[in-house]
């Protein structure tokens, strides 16, 4: 079985090779042009996100290609400690602990300490697509990437001026890590992800000289620390910063975008949302199972390990297939179909399982649904393009759109016959 992420039916819209991954017996596969074993079973794929004894993270941000000799160099220059996606015990249950500690990661605490970030942001951004009312706009540039990216930098104390820059850094290492550049590229995107670095090595270096932590992320870290290595080293407070940065907006501006895509593509989807907000944290929820921001994640077995049947050796890197995952008959009813209604529809696995479940699902739901009210209360009309097709950037991992052209009407549609949200 081979998957090419890069081009083609795959990259346009996964779902025909996902099924059938999912009708082979195993639901295991070597893929020999990407050196990969796919695994896309729901049981399957939950196995390797919970077991770290058996998948191992050490190679989870390692490039799934042979780079180059020159962007290699520059590579081995960035010192980060693994921390949070690449990190193993014994490291990662201390690095989890200090995140848990800081990082608020419950619906409760979310609200308490980020709640009025996100509206202050939703409403500077709504506010700037209501006054261009009548036009067009891309919701991808202008509200679905830039939205979490503001409010992330908020909570971890980054300056806003900065904002271009760390977005550039940020799409530069999925690029890196998970896309297919050529050689020169691998240069330029290897020399970004160290100027990145090293930028947040002076984010935390001018919080430690200046003796003042501040009450931001960055200041909380630091004094969870308290100067004690064995609890987190400098190094290892810049590397949660470092990932953060990154992971902290991605994945969100990717459940915004296809929130939205899903949303406006149905006649009566934004209509129906528009009039009662109550059906967002469902339809959320399906957007989540139904077209995850990551819809594939690499991890390396530290042991030989038999599934379905199928011994994959110890030292393989694997791809697991979430979005395939989240397609399984076995665990969802009608599992190609969007409902926002269905009871099953929290069994994805988007947020991933286990130790390395995402520290920012609560954020994440709380942006995404805070986003929609109020565009849907704003722009009532609001709605694709006529020329709109749908295009992704080209990665192994994340699923996110290159663009979301709409035009901004804040009239109310004419009410046709009632719908549910579907796509």
């Amino acid at each position: 079985m081979r998957l090419n992420p890069f081009v083609g039916a795959y990259l346009a819209d996964p779902a025909y090779v996902w099924r059938r991954l999912l009708d082979e017996s195993d639901g295991v596969h070597h893929d020999p042009d990407l050196g990969l074993w796919l695994i896309a079973r729901h049981a399957d794929v939950r196995r390797a996100l919970g077991d770290a004894a058996t998948f191992g993270n050490a190679l989870t941000l390692a490039p799934v290609y042979d780079v180059c000799p020159e962007a290699m160099d520059v590579i081995a220059r960035i010192d980060a400690p693994p921390t949070t996606a690449a990190a193993d015990p014994p490291v990662h249950p201390r690095t989890r602990r200090a995140l848990r500690a800081t990082f608020a990661n419950t619906p409760e605490r979310v609200e308490h300490q980020y709640g009025d970030i996100v509206r202050r942001r939703v409403d500077e951004l709504v506010s700037r697509l209501v006054a261009r009312s009548g036009g067009q706009a891309d919701l991808v540039a202008e509200f679905t990437t830039e939205l979490p990216l503001l409010v992330v930098l908020d909570i971890l104390g980054v300056p806003e001026v900065d904002v271009g820059r760390v977005r550039a850094w940020a799409d530069g290492q999925i690029a890196l890590i998970w896309g297919q550049p050529d050689p020169g590229e691998q240069v330029r995107l290897a020399r970004g992800l160290l100027e990145f670095w090293r930028y947040c090595q002076e984010l935390v270096r001018v919080r430690l000289d200046g003796g003042r932590y501040g009450d931001d992320y960055v200041g909380r870290l630091l004094a969870y620390r308290d100067g004690d290595d064995e609890v987190l080293t400098a190094a290892e407070v810049a590397s949660i910063v470092f990932n953060l940065l990154v992971a902290g907006h991605e994945t969100t501006a990717g459940l915004l975008a296809h929130a939205l895509d899903r949303a406006l593509s149905s006649p009566d989807g934004w209509r129906a949302i528009a009039e009662d907000p109550r059906r967002i944290p469902g339809f959320l929820t399906e957007t989540l199972r139904y077209a995850p921001a990551i819809d594939g994640w690499l991890r390396v077995t530290r042991r030989p390990v038999t599934l379905g049947g199928v011994t994959i050796p110890a030292g393989a890197r694997c791809l697991l297939l979430i979005g395939a995952a989240n397609r399984d008959p076995a665990v969802f009813s009608r599992p190609d179909q969007f409902d926002p209604h269905r009871p099953d529809a929290d069994g994805h696995l988007s947020f991933g399982h286990g130790p390395h479940f995402c520290i920012g699902a609560a954020l994440a739901r709380l942006e995404a649904r805070v986003a929609l009210v109020r565009l849907a209360t704003a722009i009532p009309g609001l709605r694709l393009t006529s020329d709109h097709r749908r295009s992704y950037k080209a990665n192994i991992a994340f699923r996110a759109h290159r663009s979301l052209p709409v035009v901004i009407d804040a009239t109310v549609p004419s009410a046709g016959p009632a719908a549910p949200v579907a796509g």
